[in-house]
């Protein structure tokens, strides 16, 4: 039978985290010589948002690496599957050494990827989770029939989510916005975090989502029931 979440958590939870990091994206750019963007990425958000978790992955990675799960725990399913990234499984093995050798660096030598934007499709969901909740699960390709317009989708939202979740939302928002990106990025970003209608017009996807903060920062008063889409 298959390990029990907490066991889970304590053999795998930070490996299953940076292999998380690596969907989608080549592993062979791991090398002696620097991390792959994949690596990167995990990094940079790890570094700003649980810092003490790149230890854990590095012991957590390591110890995987030097004790692949044998017959027994395959059979029993009590093993984490490394996902498909790509390589040869003779080269798994040598690939997580290098891995957990680069965790191990930025420790220990303080290399911390500085704030930018996100390089791949794991770190903008990892850096904006309400955001990415918000549009995948009001904004896709159902809203206009569920909702009349983009301004009666958000109203749903706002009236069925906490306060204090929507209050987190509005800090993505901002965090987003201050990356003061091309529009074209940002319209990548909503297609990323799942969003799947254009804004509404005259909006660009930059002066939406600064058009959604400032409607979540009213009150449910102002906001009210009667909010317009222009």
């Amino acid at each position: 039978m298959s390990m029990k979440p907490i066991e889970f958590d304590r053999r795998y939870g930070e490996l299953d985290q940076v292999m998380s990091a690596y969907l989608g994206q080549p592993a062979h750019e791991d090398e002696e010589a620097g991390p792959s963007e994949a690596l990167l990425a995990y990094l940079r958000h790890t570094w700003h948002t649980r810092p003490w978790a790149i230890a854990v992955a590095e012991q957590q990675v390591r110890e995987y690496a030097r004790n692949p799960p044998g017959r027994l725990r395959l059979r029993l399913g009590e093993f984490y599957p490394v996902p498909d990234v790509g390589l040869p499984e003779s080269e798994i093995q040598d690939w997580l050494h290098r891995i957990a050798d680069h965790l191990r660096r930025s420790v220990e030598e303080g290399r911390v990827p500085p704030p930018s934007v996100p390089a791949t499709h794991w770190e903008w969901r990892a850096r904006f989770p309400e955001l990415a909740q918000l549009l995948g699960g009001w904004f896709s390709q159902d809203m206009p029939d569920e909702f009349a317009d983009h301004d009666a989708a958000l109203r749903d939202y706002r009236e069925g989510t906490d306060p204090v979740v929507v209050a987190r939302l509005v800090g993505e928002l901002h965090e987003l916005l201050a990356l003061d990106m091309e529009e074209t990025t940002y319209a990548l970003a909503l297609a990323v975090l799942g969003m799947e209608v254009d804004p509404p017009a005259p909006y660009t996807p930059g002066a939406w989502l600064a058009l959604v903060a400032d409607l979540l920062t009213q009150s449910r008063a102002d906001y009210g029931p009667q909010g317009t889409d222009n």
